[in-house]
């Protein structure tokens, strides 16, 4: 298991873009100053011990080595150590609609972005519960199978898009039955699965999914994103879905197929805003679901390997204090 012991010093690498843009523009201007005096051939012949490009060499290793003291100062770690440890809480899965309507900006930056966001704080406020992700859009796949591993669960989510799913169209009832698969077996009381989608279902049998679920004790509920107004998906062309006349379709979110199914289930349903409202709603729902005793295997020992991108840092910053902006002799008599 690998992780980063402090993940917020990785956003200092951010830096490195306003200095590489500052670079470029150097390079623009030198290119422009030198024109002044003739054709750049003739300017580097008049000046043969400058190599032009053991400056970029440089900026190159000086970057690299600002990026290996980040990684440094975040304190890479790998896991040593495993042990069994016992928790108590339920099991939780989220489906979540990866179906082309998602990207549908009725909702800002669109329906798939704010879902996303909405399961990544909701990650955070986890403490005992099992995890595991669904995504479904003419078909459903499990994303990631149940467990603690909160980190895991947000590296996956960064990974999920539309193309997550190749077949198109929204079968909510085949995540609703693979999700009911992905509970533990035997457990009729400690099952909670989450929907988050905008109601398009384009398949039949959601009824009979939520039914077979119900049986088992999973307490379905449903997060509805969009809006009544609708919105144009996107294309990768640039311009918007349309039916067969050529008219621009807009999506809108059926709220009360998403009500219908959440009360199928004996859960509750939601619209999803701002998304800290529904979390404490939906974690406050989820506290009145008994709970049960599980172990889990987690790592409780890593080793700090900070050392190793010092190490890096440090060498590649000699090499750019060793390499002179002259031309070398050496590759000059190798016609390199």
């Amino acid at each position: 298991m690998f992780r980063f012991a402090h993940k917020e010093y990785l956003f200092l690498l951010l830096l490195l873009i306003p200095v590489l843009l500052l670079f470029i523009v150097f390079q623009l201007w030198r290119k422009k100053s030198i024109a002044k005096f003739g054709t750049a051939s003739l300017v580097y012949q008049l000046i043969p011990d400058f190599s032009n490009g053991k400056h970029i060499l440089k900026f190159v290793l000086l970057s690299l080595a600002y990026a290996f003291l980040v990684f440094g100062l975040a304190n890479p770690q790998i896991g040593t150590k495993q042990e069994k440890v016992k928790r108590q809480g339920i099991d939780v899965v989220i489906a979540l609609d990866v179906s082309k309507s998602m990207l549908a900006e009725d909702v800002q930056p669109n329906r798939l972005a704010r879902a996303k966001n909405f399961i990544s704080n909701f990650v955070d406020q986890l403490r005992n519960d099992r995890l595991a992700i669904v995504v479904f859009a003419g078909r459903a796949y499990l994303q990631m199978p149940l467990s603690v591993d909160y980190s895991a669960a947000k590296l996956y989510l960064k990974t999920i898009g539309t193309e997550s799913v190749p077949t198109q169209g929204t079968s909510i009832s085949e995540a609703v039955d693979l999700a009911n698969e992905s509970f533990a077996k035997g457990d009729n009381k400690s099952k909670a699965l989450i929907i988050i989608s905008d109601g398009e279902d384009h398949e039949a049998g959601v009824d009979d999914a939520l039914e077979a679920a119900a049986k088992t004790g999973v307490k379905v509920f449903t997060l509805a994103v969009g809006t009544d107004k609708g919105s144009p998906i996107p294309q990768p062309n640039g311009d918007y879905k349309r039916d067969a006349e050529g008219n621009i379709v807009l999506s809108k979110v059926n709220i009360e197929a998403m009500r219908t199914y959440a009360s199928k289930g004996n859960g509750k349903s939601f619209i999803l805003g701002s998304g800290k409202e529904e979390i404490d709603a939906i974690f406050k729902e989820l506290g009145r679901i008994t709970t049960k005793d599980f172990e889990d295997v987690v790592f409780t020992d890593y080793d700090d390997k900070f050392q190793y991108c010092l190490a890096i840092a440090s060498l590649l910053l000699i090499l750019e204090f060793m390499l002179s902006e002259r031309r070398s002799r050496i590759f000059e008599k190798l016609k390199i």
